[in-house]
């Protein structure tokens, strides 16, 4: 096989509704060694709102060169790779360049810049944008088009989500669902799309391995979040005939469509996937980035207390983010990718801290509260508050929001009711 030839592109980076210039991200790839470098703009680095936009991006004058850690991480810096797609809109891309390829065989492998490259710009995450030399945004669409959808394409979205996942899609189902991807979190079937009354928002659809309904599992623990004291996503269940969506409302977004900086905790603490971390770690984070840092790490350990009892153990750091409000300073992001998993054991993916590891019970989180700014009464109060909100679940789980029926609560009951449920119990009964 002939090797490939070596690659140098150039995009400019800039940040906003408005596409304010802010550097240049240069990526290279010679054989299987990948990288890229950013520099900042002048003119960035010289305006009063400047602001690191990745924490592994210091705010000063020329390139500063990132590679992967590790076969399982981004080439990218963290904030730039947050906004590239997830494991499912991968696939995707993957499945149309492979379609392609089929029909042109000197078309050259994907890159990891193709990657990043094919998300639509109208729904990137968070405020980083990527512009060619044209002026033209990565990705867009012809004029008067636009590829993220209104609510009422969600079922042809679907039909060829599901087609993709039984490997049985056209061409026109792969066209269709092309730029659709999201960044947050995963490989089950989603998309972006703009709800009825014009806000951004992710739709994310069963899969034909489930055995529960996962949608309505992830509209309900949403719900639970909010009445446990949680600053959480908005979400709802929109029903295609039998089949439930869960609509969840992007948070990176204000009322006027402007668009807010946004990078994940793994970002932040610029982490390998291969590496163990804690949540003392996320809280020293917040401590020297926070906008309001008592009240995030505060929250923080509620969101602990609330994992650890609806059995939430896919907590690894993508799912935790931080969205920018002034100066560099950061704040925490409502909850998001939050489910109920009846089927595994209570052990978070992330440590509790580096003596503790991970989270299994309720004690090793009151031993801990005093790091999150919580004495032992304060502590007690925010775990009966969150409790009594995962007490009511059944009732919750019933209401037309969710929508699960009578019959389907036992698949989700060893998620709700089990030890560390009566354990908080007894604790906060003392």
């Amino acid at each position: 096989m002939a090797a490939v030839a070596p690659i140098r592109q150039q995009v400019q980076l800039c940040i906003g509704k408005a596409g304010l210039p802010v550097g240049s991200l240069v990526y290279a790839r010679q054989g299987r060694r990948e990288h890229c470098a950013v520099a900042y703009d002048e003119a960035w680095l010289a305006n009063p709102a400047r602001f690191n936009v990745s924490a592994d991006l210091k705010l000063a004058p020329g390139y500063q060169p990132h590679k992967a850690a590790s076969p399982h991480d981004s080439v990218f810096h963290g904030a730039i790779a947050d906004t590239a797609p997830d494991a499912w809109g991968r696939r995707v891309i993957a499945r149309d360049h492979a379609r392609r390829r089929k029909g042109d065989p000197q078309l050259p492998p994907l890159t990891e810049l193709d990657y990043l490259l094919a998300v639509d710009d109208f729904s990137r995450v968070g405020a980083l944008r990527l512009r060619d030399r044209s002026g033209a945004w990565h990705r867009t669409v012809s004029e008067g088009r636009r590829s993220t959808p209104p609510l009422i394409e969600l079922e042809r979205i679907f039909e060829a989500s599901r087609a993709v996942e039984c490997g049985q899609e056209t061409a026109e189902d792969l066209r269709y669902l092309q730029g659709k991807g999201t960044s947050l979190g995963g490989m089950r079937p989603k998309c972006t799309m703009v709800d009825e009354d014009g806000a951004l928002a992710i739709g994310k659809f069963p899969s034909v391995s489930d055995t529960r309904s996962v949608t309505r599992g992830e509209v309900l623990a949403l719900k639970l979040a909010q009445q446990a004291g949680i600053d959480a996503a908005p979400a709802r269940i929109v029903s295609l005939a039998e089949v439930p969506v869960a609509v969840i409302r992007r948070f990176d977004r204000d009322e006027a469509d402007g668009r807010i900086p946004y990078q994940s905790a793994a970002s932040l603490l610029q982490a390998s996937r291969e590496e163990d971390r804690s949540y003392t770690e996320i809280a020293d984070a917040i401590r020297s980035n926070g906008h309001a840092p008592t009240r995030d790490v505060r929250q923080l350990w509620r969101r602990l207390v609330f994992n650890l009892l609806i059995t939430n153990v896919d907590d690894h750091l993508q799912n935790h983010g931080f969205l920018h409000m002034e100066r560099g300073l950061w704040r925490l992001a409502p909850a998001f990718d939050v489910n109920p998993f009846p089927d595994k054991d209570r052990e978070s993916k992330t440590w509790l801290s580096e003596q503790d590891g991970p989270i299994t019970d309720v004690r090793m989180l009151l031993a801990r509260a005093s790091y999150f700014a919580l004495d032992a009464q304060q502590a007690l109060v925010v775990l009966a508050e969150v409790h009594a909100a995962v007490s009511n679940w059944r009732h919750v789980a019933l209401r037309p929001e969710v929508g699960l029926r009578l019959a389907e609560l036992d698949d989700f009951a060893p998620a709700f009711e089990h030890e560390e449920m009566d354990a908080a119990a007894a604790l906060i009964r003392r």
